[in-house]
Order: structure tokens, then C-alpha cells, then sequence
């Protein structure tokens, strides 16, 4: 008997990451529109290539695929990677998780009450981690902020990502 195939829809973020990272190895003239879209008083030029993916009269939408578009524009990787935001921070230092400058970062992006602010936040993680080499998952990203006002979810995955899960090391004890 054989089991059928269930095709998984990739997420909107993941389909707009894979659009964008097509998109800019044809055109230089879009990765330009779109690294203007970092800027809010240059945004407005990254509109034309955004408006098939979101609301430009929603603002928080808006927001959330301008900061992902020009936070791919500016790392220049190729494909989309499994590193979350959380990690990604975390990742862009020597010493991890335990460095008090990663942990002051993740603070202040875990303290954001709206997805408008956290994209705020997001702008300088991204170019932190696009300097330290440090490759982050957009898709998932973009994901992340459009649901970011929907509970805090979204923060405890960032927080489990950066810190990393909990392992019982030592089973035997009590044995």
C-alpha cells in the first residue's frame, strides 16, 4: 500500500524568502529597492516589489516584510538557513549565550511590546549577525514578527533559541 505524499504549503514567510532570494540574484535593481527599505524615510522605494506580498496600507504588516526584505538584501546569503533570531544573536559572539552583551540584546528584543518595535530591534541583530558571518533563517524570521502581536509565543521560541533547550545530562542518578 502505498502512502501518499502530503504536501506541506511553506509559510508566507518562507515563500516571500524564497521569492526575494531568486529575485536578487537576477536583479541588482531590486536588492538596491530593497536595501532602501531598512531606512523609513526610503522605504517607500522597496514598496513597488513589497505590494504583491502584503498590505502597504497595514503599517505592522508593512513593517515586518520591509525589515526582512532589507535584512536580506544586506547578508547576501543565498539560501535560507535554520538559525533563528534567537540563535543568530547568541551565535554572533564568542562566547554564546553566556556573553552579557548577547543576553542585554535578547532583553531588549524579548521587552518589545509590538512587532513595529521589535522590527526596530531586529534592523542592527540582523546587520550584527551579517558581520559576524552568522547566516539567519528569514523565512522563519518574517514568520515570527507577523504573528509577534498574537502572544507571547513568538518571544519564548527567541528566548528558547538563543539559550538553547535543557538536556538531562545525568539519567542515572536515583537509579
Amino acid at each position: 500500500m502505498e502512502t501518499a505524499k502530503v504536501s506541506k504549503k511553506p509559510s508566507r514567510g518562507t515563500a516571500f524568502v524564497a521569492f526575494v532570494l531568486k529575485r536578487l540574484v537576477q536583479d541588482t535593481a531590486f536588492g538596491a529597492a530593497l536595501r532602501r527599505a531598512d531606512n523609513p524615510a526610503t522605504e517607500y522605494q522597496s514598496w513597488e516589489y513589497l505590494a504583491s506580498w502584503c498590505d502597504l496600507d497595514n503599517t505592522y504588516e508593512r513593517t515586518c516584510f520591509a525589515t526582512v526584505a532589507a535584512g536580506l538584501a544586506h547578508a547576501k546569503q543565498s539560501i535560507d538557513t535554520p538559525s533563528s533570531i534567537g540563535s543568530a544573536i547568541a551565535r554572533s559572539y564568542k562566547d554564546g549565550n553566556q556573553n552579557d552583551s548577547a543576553k542585554r540584546k535578547l532583553r531588549r528584543l524579548l521587552a518589545c511590546d509590538t512587532s513595529s518595535d521589535a522590527c526596530q530591534w531586529v534592523r542592527p541583530l540582523l546587520r550584527l549577525a551579517e558581520s559576524r558571518g552568522v547566516r539567519v533563517n528569514f523565512g522563519r524570521l518574517l514568520d515570527d514578527l507577523l504573528y509577534f502581536d498574537f502572544g507571547p509565543r513568538v518571544k519564548e521560541r527567541w528566548a528558547i533559541d538563543f539559550y538553547g533547550r535543557r538536556e538531562d545530562k545525568d539519567d542515572s542518578i536515583g537509579a
